[in-house]
């Protein structure tokens, strides 16, 4: 089965194509605060401002800070296990291949082919499942596709493959279901509900107070605005990208990177062409 072409494996990628997508959250953002200055600016126009600074807006400002800081530091922490998973995939898929494919060159009666297709399988199926157009969830298959393996070993247990070995490719396979079930979970499951809820209503709450504070409509208080209003559209930007790491099929460079998994099982399609022009 040929692997579709992703971005993750093409190193020829247009320069401007890959300048666009690293900067597409901060253009998303920019344009939402350029909005919010138009606003700002009319309601300054049409004198619509009533409140005035003091210290509880500031005090305001700083707790809604810490609190999107938190957030920020929560999420991260599972975007960092999330950068580990596909490491661990591509070393249990090269375990399980490598013993099989031994095995064969000593003379197994082993499905070699089948045991390959098997394999890139599981590595299509994780890319399809995570793609945009199944809402970067859809594991289940590769759950099933990972079930599916255990024919193989059976098979192998009946041709005389050593019990240590059959005990270590059940291991592999044990990782790949914990590597995959994690990715499940964190792609379906969101990180505190509530904790989500605060942080949007406490950045909408002081973009609102911004929006209606008393300014005198000089340069440096429109700044002021639009940096301010920067910093929290962005970081609640950045915690619903961080909070679902694999999101293949979107024009950026913040999803974790499944390039491991594509080189692997671009090599075992070239290993099967080699057999196969062997054979013939």
């Amino acid at each position: 089965m040929q692997l579709p072409q992703t971005s993750d494996s093409d190193p020829d990628v247009a320069p401007r194509m890959r300048l666009a997508k690293k900067f597409r959250l901060f253009f998303v953002v920019a344009a939402i605060v350029v909005c919010l200055s138009i606003v700002k600016a009319a309601i300054h126009w049409f004198g619509l401002e009533f409140l005035t600074l003091n210290t509880l807006l500031t005090s305001g400002i700083a707790g809604a800070i810490f609190i999107l800081g938190f957030l920020l530091s929560s999420v991260l922490a599972d975007y960092k296990e999330a950068e580990r998973i596909p490491t661990e995939i591509r070393v249990a898929l090269e375990a399980i291949h490598s013993d099989v494919a031994s095995f064969a060159e000593a003379g197994g009666k082993v499905d070699l082919r089948a045991c390959r297709v098997m394999l890139k399988n599981i590595v299509h199926l994780l890319r399809e499942g995570l793609g945009h157009t199944h809402d970067h969830s859809n594991l289940q298959p590769v759950l099933d596709q990972v079930e599916g393996l255990s024919s193989i070993f059976v098979q192998l247990e009946q041709l005389g493959f050593p019990a240590n070995y059959i005990v270590r490719l059940r291991t592999a396979q044990d990782s790949l279901r914990r590597a995959v079930s994690r990715i499940y979970h964190i792609q379906k499951v969101q990180f505190v509900p509530s904790v989500h809820i605060l942080a949007q209503s406490l950045v909408a709450s002081i973009i609102l107070m911004l929006l209606f504070l008393k300014t005198e409509g000089s340069p440096e208080s429109a700044l002021m605005f639009g940096f301010i209003s920067y910093l929290f559209v962005y970081a609640l930007y950045l915690i619903r990208v961080l909070e679902q790491p694999f999101q293949k099929g979107h024009n950026t460079f913040d999803d974790v990177s499944l390039f491991l998994l594509t080189e692997f099982a671009e090599r075992l399609g070239n290993q099967e062409e080699r057999g196969a022009s062997r054979t013939d």
